[in-house]
C-alpha cells in the first residue's frame, strides 16, 4: 500500500478526532495541520501548523480532511480541487444546495475524488441495517423513524438543528432504504435566543412509498440517537448511541387474552439483539475514503450523496419557513 501523505484543517472538537484516526491509519501520514485559531488541543505536536488552508495545500499533500464551520466549507474545498487534492468535507457538504453542486461538480471536473463526513453510515448498527433490509428481512417498508435529541452543543455556532444534526438523519434514512426523498413537511422551534432553529419535527415519503418522521432537538436532557424501521415482517431498532440492533418481530402465535389481544394491531413476536463487530465509526470512514483514494472498491458517501442531502435539509427548513410541504 502506498503511504499517502494527508492534511487537516480545522483542529477543533471534530478536528482532533479526525487526527488521532489519522495518526494511527496504515498507509497515510499526517505531515500537517491548518487552523486559524491556533491549536487548542495540542493537535499538531511536532507537524508544521499552517494559519490557513493555503500553506497546507502547498505541502503536496494526496488530500485533506476539512473540519472547520459549514460556512467555509465550500471556500476551502474549493481551493483544495483547484490544487488537485483530494478531499473529505466534514457534513453537511456546504451550506446551500448551490454551492453544495459548485464543490461536487468541482471534484468531478478535476478528476479528484471528493467524499463527505456523514459518519453516522459507519455506525455498526446501522451498516447492519442496511445489510439486512437489502437482503429483505423486514418485506416491504413502511415507516421509518428516527429521534436525535440531547443537550445543546456550545460548539455549534453557524447552523441550526437541520444541518447540524437532522443532515444525518437524512442521510442515513436515504442510504440505508437506497430511496431518495419525494417531500418533506416540517415545524421547527427558536427556544434558546439563537438565530438557527434548536427543534425540527419533520414528516417525509420517499421514493419507496415510505413514510419518514425525524424529530431532532437540542433542548432534550435525554439524549438519544435512534432509528427505527417498521415493515411487513417487523421493526427493526437501530441505537447508534451503543452500535445496537434489535428485530421485533410480528407473532404468529394468536393472543388468547381477549383484554389484551383487543388493541393490538400486530400481534408481538420474537426480539433478537444482534451480535456483531464493532469498529469504531471514524476509523471505518477514513479507511474507506483512504481506498477510494488509492482508486480501491470502497464505500464513500459521495459528494453527489452531500448534495442531495443538503437539498432536503434546505427543503426542511423551507417548508418550517413556509408553513407548506415540499416536494423534491
Amino acid at each position: 500500500m502506498a503511504t499517502l501523505r494527508a492534511g487537516l484543517v480545522g483542529v477543533g472538537m471534530m478536528g482532533r478526532h479526525h487526527a488521532r484516526v489519522l495518526r494511527s491509519l496504515e498507509g497515510v501520514d499526517l505531515v500537517g495541520v491548518a487552523d486559524a485559531g491556533g491549536d487548542p488541543h495540542g493537535v499538531a505536536g511536532g507537524l508544521e501548523l499552517h494559519q490557513d488552508i493555503d500553506g497546507l495545500l502547498g505541502m503536496g499533500l494526496d488530500y485533506v480532511v476539512i473540519a472547520v464551520p459549514t460556512a467555509l466549507h465550500e471556500e476551502f474545498a474549493l481551493k483544495a480541487a483547484a490544487a488537485g487534492v483530494h478531499a473529505l468535507v466534514e457534513k453537511p457538504l456546504a451550506p446551500s444546495p448551490e454551492a453544495a453542486a459548485r464543490v461536487a461538480a468541482a471534484f468531478t471536473d478535476a478528476g479528484l475524488v471528493g467524499a463527505v463526513g456523514h459518519i453516522e453510515r459507519y455506525n455498526p448498527a446501522l451498516q447492519q441495517l442496511r445489510s439486512r433490509l437489502e437482503q429483505g428481512d423486514l418485506g416491504e417498508m413502511y415507516q421509518v423513524v428516527t429521534r436525535r435529541q440531547g443537550p445543546f452543543p456550545a460548539r455549534i455556532a453557524d447552523v441550526g438543528v437541520v444541518k447540524d444534526l437532522a443532515t444525518h438523519d437524512i442521510d442515513l434514512t436515504a442510504w440505508v432504504t437506497q430511496s431518495n426523498y419525494a417531500s418533506v413537511s416540517a415545524q421547527a422551534g427558536h427556544k434558546s435566543g439563537r438565530e438557527h432553529e434548536d427543534l425540527i419535527a419533520v414528516t417525509g415519503r420517499l421514493h419507496n412509498d415510505a413514510v419518514v418522521n425525524h424529530l431532532v432537538n437540542w433542548l432534550s436532557p435525554i439524549k438519544e440517537r435512534v432509528s427505527v424501521v417498521t415493515g411487513e415482517r417487523g421493526a427493526f431498532v437501530a441505537d447508534t448511541l451503543t452500535a445496537d440492533l434489535y428485530f421485533y418481530s410480528n407473532g404468529t402465535v394468536a393472543t388468547e387474552w381477549d383484554t389484551v389481544a383487543g388493541f393490538r394491531g400486530v400481534s408481538e413476536g420474537n426480539m433478537v439483539r444482534y451480535a456483531f463487530a464493532k469498529p469504531e465509526p471514524l476509523k471505518v470512514e477514513h479507511e474507506a475514503f483512504r481506498d477510494a483514494v488509492l482508486g480501491l472498491e470502497s464505500d464513500i458517501v459521495t459528494m453527489e450523496h452531500g448534495l442531495n442531502t443538503v437539498t432536503v435539509a434546505e427543503a426542511v427548513l423551507e417548508s418550517a419557513r413556509t408553513n407548506t410541504t415540499i416536494r423534491l
